[in-house]
């Protein structure tokens, strides 16, 4: 069906533009095309200004974009009446149902300007239901600039975050089943105390029980003797759990650290011997003093901090040169008090 809205077309120096529709009904989705027609006389020259804001789609929009005018645009020019006949036909596709007035078109000769007539064009929607079959029409086109989000689901676009949060508790949830399997413990391990905290804890333990004060002599030396074997092994890499007491003595004098030091280990050793094959029992003041002994021994032979730098360790080492270290945690005088 072919619609003229007017039939008056505006002339401008015997320029004529008359524009119509092969069909002023067009189904959404679908394809009519838009016939221009031009007289003008031979020597003159013009153009359509419309057809060169073409996009680089080949697209070029009317109507709020709601109509859309397609290349290829073709031409073809005949001579009718001493002058030239140029007929421009352009595809004209919508996909937004309504009616709409298509606009004037202007065609430029020079300095003037002829404009065609207006041409209204009524969009029909495309009625479907689960029984209506759908042909003719093109597959969807790939969309413009196209982008690796555009090959992605829908889904995943759209819910793009929560998928970024199951993922992280996935990853969450695997480190720490390992970390488990490996350490037996989410949290990981505490620190293993150091020897000279299982010393002093063992130290304060048997001060606490107080053995001796109950004629438990024997008992006391033997736990007493226990805890310095291990401290020992564990500070100095003397296996005394396995040594004589001669051997004992033997190891911390052919050791730098403890050289000095010796003579604490032996009173508590000779006291220690005769408590559990002579079966003395000594004195109150000897139990003390096997205490004291064995408390300064830990104390004088523990690991130091490492100085800030070396005349500072040079000033410490003079310092204590000649002087004992003090036993700030447990005194004899505590256990004198207690028994």
């Amino acid at each position: 069906m072919t619609l003229l809205i007017s039939v008056l077309p505006v002339s401008s120096a015997q320029t004529l533009v008359t524009a119509k529709l092969d069909s002023a009904i067009l189904m959404m989705g679908r394809m009519t095309h838009l016939k221009i027609s031009v007289d003008q006389k031979k020597d003159a020259k013009g153009s359509f200004p419309l057809f060169s804001q073409i996009k680089d789609n080949g697209i070029i929009g009317l109507c709020g974009d709601s109509v859309e005018l397609r290349a290829p645009i073709k031409a073809d020019t005949s001579e009718k009446s001493g002058m030239w006949h140029i007929e421009y036909t352009v595809p004209v596709q919508s996909f937004d149902s309504g009616y709409y007035q298509l606009p004037e078109i202007a065609f430029v000769v020079g300095k003037d300007t002829a404009l065609s007539n207006k041409v209204a064009l009524k969009v029909v929607p495309v009625i479907v239901d689960a029984n209506t079959p759908i042909d003719d029409y093109a597959n969807v086109a790939d969309p413009e600039n196209q982008s690796i989000f555009d090959a992605l689901p829908d889904w995943i676009v759209d819910y793009w975050w929560l998928l970024i949060i199951i993922l992280l508790a996935i990853a969450v949830f695997v480190y720490l089943w390992f970390k488990y399997r490996k350490d037996g413990s989410i949290l990981g391990k505490k620190p293993e105390p150091t020897p000279y905290e299982v010393a002093i804890i063992g130290l304060r333990a048997l001060k606490e029980k107080k053995l001796w004060e109950q004629g438990m002599e024997k008992e006391y030396y033997t736990e007493l003797t226990d805890i310095l074997r291990t401290y020992m092994y564990g500070r100095f890499g003397i296996n005394a759990v396995e040594m004589t007491s001669r051997q004992i003595l033997v190891a911390l004098k052919n050791n730098k650290e403890t050289n000095d030091k010796r003579d604490y280990i032996r009173r508590i050793l000779n006291m220690a011997d005769f408590v559990k094959f002579a079966k003395v029992r000594p004195l109150p003041d000897d139990n003390v003093a096997s205490f004291d002994n064995a408390l300064r021994f830990v104390e004088e032979t523990k690991p130091l901090p490492p100085a800030d730098n070396d005349s500072d360790t040079d000033m410490e080492n003079k310092a204590s040169k000649g002087k004992k270290r003090e036993v700030p945690v447990i005194t004899g005088k505590e256990v004198r008090n207690d028994a």
